[in-house]
């Protein structure tokens, strides 16, 4: 399945990462396509500083809007 998310793009996690210490819900940033279903995620922190930078599948991400998206 060809998804939508895009560089740049900011998502969240729909599942715990524990050995990265990441938790569902955690937020952010595609940096890289790697393939069509991975990507790179960087995650920072308030200070924009990167504390974890990881590639994730389509599946374990949430793209976030932040204006009104048709359905």
């Amino acid at each position: 399945m060809k998804n939508n998310i895009k560089i740049l793009e900011v998502v969240a996690l729909v599942e715990d990462i524990p050995k990265c210490g990441l938790v569902i819900g955690q937020v952010g940033t595609i940096v890289e396509i790697l393939d069509d279903e991975i990507f790179e995620v960087e995650f920072c922190d308030n200070d924009g500083r990167t504390y974890e930078s990881l590639a994730l599948r389509a599946n374990q991400l949430m793209p976030l809007h932040y204006s009104p998206v048709a359905a």
